[in-house]
This record gives structure tokens, sequence and C-alpha cells, in this order.
């Protein structure tokens, strides 16, 4: 019986040999490509780099005409002229009042109107859906001179309130269309088993689909925070008079007023920008990269 069993041992060393050949063969093209993935995220990178480089760097060596990609001096003056501003602060706390209030909103009412326009049949739904999706084919400069008239005729403005509705409107389709998949991927059953368990409407929102479309609230709630915070148009725009209500990228407006541009005011005032963006992507990011491969399944 032992015997028949003998041939076998050269058909499994042929099999590792193949396995073997493959490994060899795929590795330098996992090797190139894992090569220019890091090239493309050095790219990707360098510019931030800079800017936070030229926030250390000395007055003298940001206006070099040779300039290198370090420093042997660095110092804090910048960061100091940033943070003397009489206004930055008041600046960042609109900034975050603004981008905080348009999250919170986009995010409750994209989800209650994706929760309607998947699971609820009514007529023009269809032309509701592609209404949504016309609605992010309009460039903002294009409705900036509308929404200007818009605003002065509600009154709202040289208000943080002539900020938020503009980002609610321009953020609500893209958070809408997004979470209409994850809505839809529940499955019907579920709802259908919580009804007969004896749990109503509301409860069935909010303790069982809320928490299962929740990695698509914190997706849409990224895109959401950074275009808000990084707006410069509807500042610009919409606040007109009262400076106490301008936010953080019309501080940089400030290290422009002299004929000497402040470059390292400028580069120091975009890094401290940056960091509540960096600080909220990392809160969300394992959420963040859950849902936006539910967005794509």
């Amino acid at each position: 019986m032992s015997a028949p069993a003998a041939p076998a041992a050269p058909a499994r060393r042929s099999s590792r040999s193949r396995t073997g050949v493959r490994m060899r063969i795929r590795k330098p093209w996992r090797l190139l490509a894992e090569c220019v993935t890091v090239l493309i995220a050095a790219l990707a990178a360098f510019p931030l780099y800079w800017m936070v480089l030229s926030a250390f760097k000395p007055a003298g060596e940001i206006r070099s005409d040779n300039p290198v990609p370090w420093t042997l001096a660095p110092t804090l003056d910048s960061f100091r002229r940033v943070f003397t501003q009489q206004e930055f602060g008041r600046y960042f706390l609109n900034s975050l009042l603004v981008a905080g209030a348009v999250v919170v909103a986009s995010a409750l009412i994209a989800f209650l109107a994706a929760t309607a326009v998947t699971r609820f049949r009514f007529r023009l739904r269809t032309t509701l859906l592609i209404l949504f999706l016309a609605a992010q084919m309009v460039p903002v400069e294009a409705l900036t001179i509308p929404m200007f008239f818009l605003m002065r005729d509600i009154g709202a403005l040289n208000s943080l309130l002539s900020l938020i509705l503009p980002h609610l409107a321009f953020s609500l389709p893209f958070a809408i269309w997004m979470l209409r998949g994850f809505v839809k991927a529940v499955p019907e059953a579920l709802e259908e088993q919580a009804f007969i368990d004896g749990a109503s409407r509301s409860r069935f929102l909010w303790q069982i689909l809320f928490p299962l479309v929740l990695p698509g609230l914190v997706a849409t709630s990224v895109f959401s925070f950074i275009s808000t915070w990084n707006d410069f148009l509807f500042a610009k725009s919409f606040i007109i008079s009262a400076t106490e209500n301008s936010t953080l990228p019309m501080a940089l407006l400030v290290f422009f007023d002299t004929e000497t541009p402040d470059w390292g005011g400028v580069m120091a005032a975009s890094t401290v920008m940056t960091l509540p963006v960096l600080v909220f992507f990392v809160c969300v990011h394992r959420r963040l990269v859950s849902g936006l491969g539910g967005a794509v399944k």
C-alpha cells in the first residue's frame, strides 16, 4: 500500500519550484509598483513639507535667491507674528463654528434625506436624485453672485450664517448621493424584523440604521469639513464690513497688506490652518477607509 505513494514527492517539489518561480517573477513588478507609489506620495507631500519648512525658516532664508530644502537655524518668529495678530484667535474660532455647524447639519439632513429617497416610493423621486447629481456639476463661482443677493435679501450678509448656509447647500447633494448607497445596502428584512420585534420607525432609524451607515457619514463629513475649513471665496464675498466674523483664510490677507509680503507669516498661518484638518482626519481615518470602501462597493 505504501509503494505507490513514492512518486508524489517529485510532484510536490515541482509545484513548489513553480510557485517559487512565480514569486520571483512577480516580486520585481511588485517592487516597482511600491517604488512608484512612494514616489507619488513624496511628490504629493512635498508642498506640505515646504510649507512647514518655510514656516520655521528665518526671513533671510525665505527671501534667498538660492532656496534649499532644509534650514540650519529654525526659528519660531513667524509663528509669533501669527499668534500676535489681534484677530487670529477669533478667526480660528469662527472657522471652527462654521465648519462644525456644516458637518453636523449636513450629516443629519443627508442621513434623513438618503433614507427617504431609498426606503420610500414617491413621485419625482428619480427626478430628485438627478437634481442631486446636477447640483454637483454647477461651479461654485457661477453661483456666488446669485447667492450674494440671496444672502442680502434674507439679511444674512456679514454674519456666520452667510457662510454656513452656502456650504450646507453645496455639501448636501454629494452627502445624500453617497449615503444613499449605504442605506440601500441595509437589507429591508432587517427593518421588517425590527418592526416585528416592536421597534418603532424612529427607533429603527437611530438605533439600528444610523450605526450601520456611520462610516458613510464619517466619509461625507471629512469632505464637508475640508471644503468649509479651506473656503476663501464665500468668506471674501459675504463678509464685507464685519471683519470680526471672518474666518482663517481671511487671516492670510493680513500678511499681504505690505508691499513686501510676509511669506514666513503666510506659511506659519497656513501650517496652523492645516493642523485641525490633520487632527480631524487622524480621529476618523479608520471609519473613513471603511466608508470609502463601502461607497465603492
